[in-house]
């Protein structure tokens, strides 16, 4: 169904349709922080979702007007080395979402009366007549080979040259969190907005808790293997320990013979907000938007790329050659001596403005007011 439902909104609110990719839940959390803005500018709201995207957003803003629209369902290997392939072979099915999508939005921007659009990462929530924003912090796509690099640029900067503006949630300067992935040589023919780190999770002083916590995230089977690896040395874990799985629908957590262990299947945002601040280090994969989290609460953190997942592999390097966290490979990882290495790694957390977007969002929004 495209008509969204409830909804008796006076016309001159700007009636706003975002819609967040579907391959994990990444692009729909950095969204959070946009969301908010829009509805203090007195937006309407329109959220294009299905799945565990529209579950996590409905969770953050039961209010809002959701409208379902099919995700990308791409799978992911479970050996790193033929991940590749298989998103090849996706491709097809990739770029006929792409055609759907945009035959939707048509129809959805009618039906709706919607005035703008903000697309993360949905390369065909295009529109002609309307103002189209496109999110992405990938104006270089890591590929593991430069040939493939650059079809692959060629293809994405064909879509977002489609849209009126592309916004990328980094910093401007020479020091920013994405390096290449966001700072390419040639950038898009459509004018690029930088907008600094996007997140959801507020800093503040509060008194440690944990010793560690370990949040696990990202596409089966690989955060089911990496907790495998986890369980294996908890048992024999120093300290008090948080490890949140990233199972919202789970009931039952894991028993372990460690009580000083706290085993979480999910936390909510402001929850997850409060473990992660009161936590003297952090493990995570280094999925972007948990980067720019973490960043953002300013706290230290070893970082494990997704296997077979290049931009996390090439961002966990980035970021451990810049300093601002330490990276380890999963297939050599070992709490243990992970933890001894952290140690002695001289973290240097740079300071980014977070807020940054906001001026952005409220620019954007009076110049749809003043039209």
């Amino acid at each position: 169904m495209i008509k969204a439902e409830n909804f008796n909104i006076p016309e001159h609110k700007p009636r706003i349709l975002i819609a967040p990719l579907d391959w994990g839940l990444g692009h729909a959390t950095r969204c959070i922080p946009i969301i908010f803005t829009l509805i203090h500018q007195g937006c309407t709201v329109f959220v294009a979702a299905e799945g565990p995207v529209k579950t996590l957003l409905q969770k953050e803003f039961p209010d809002l007007l959701f409208i379902e629209l099919k995700g990308y369902r791409v799978s992911y290997s479970r050996n790193k080395f033929w991940m590749p392939v298989k998103l090849l072979l996706q491709l097809p099915k990739i770029l006929f979402r792409i055609y759907a999508e945009n035959r939707w939005l048509k129809n959805a921007v009618k039906v709706n009366s919607i005035n703008a659009i903000i697309s993360d990462n949905r390369m065909g929530l295009f529109h002609h007549k309307i103002p189209c924003i496109y999110i992405t912090h990938q104006l270089t796509i890591k590929t593991g080979n430069r040939f493939t690099e650059n079809i692959a640029q060629k293809i994405h900067y064909h879509y977002i040259n489609k849209f009126s503006t592309c916004w990328v949630p980094d910093a401007a300067g020479i020091v920013n969190l994405a390096g290449a992935l966001s700072h390419p040589a040639i950038l898009p023919k459509v004018p690029v907005t930088y907008l600094g780190p996007l997140s959801r999770f507020k800093k503040r002083d509060v008194e440690s808790k944990y010793d560690l916590c370990i949040i696990l995230s990202g596409p089966e089977p690989q955060r089911t293997i990496f907790e495998k690896i986890i369980l294996q040395d908890l048992n024999k874990a120093e300290g008090k320990v948080c490890l949140v799985r990233g199972l919202p629908s789970e009931t039952e957590v894991p028993r372990l013979n460690n009580s000083s262990i706290e085993i979480k299947n999910h936390l909510a945002a402001e929850e997850l907000n409060n473990v992660m601040l009161q936590s003297k280090i952090i493990i995570s994969r280094c999925g972007y938007s948990t980067v720019m989290d973490l960043v953002n609460l300013q706290k230290k953190a070893i970082l494990i790329p997704t296997p077979g997942q290049t931009e996390q592999e090439y961002l966990g390097g980035y970021l451990q050659e810049q300093k601002i966290f330490y990276c380890v490979d999963q297939n050599s990882f070992s709490l243990p001596e992970v933890l001894k290495s952290a140690a002695a790694f001289e973290f240097n957390t740079a300071s980014f403005t977070v807020n940054d977007y906001e001026n952005v969002v409220e620019n954007f929004v009076a110049t749809l007011r003043h039209q």
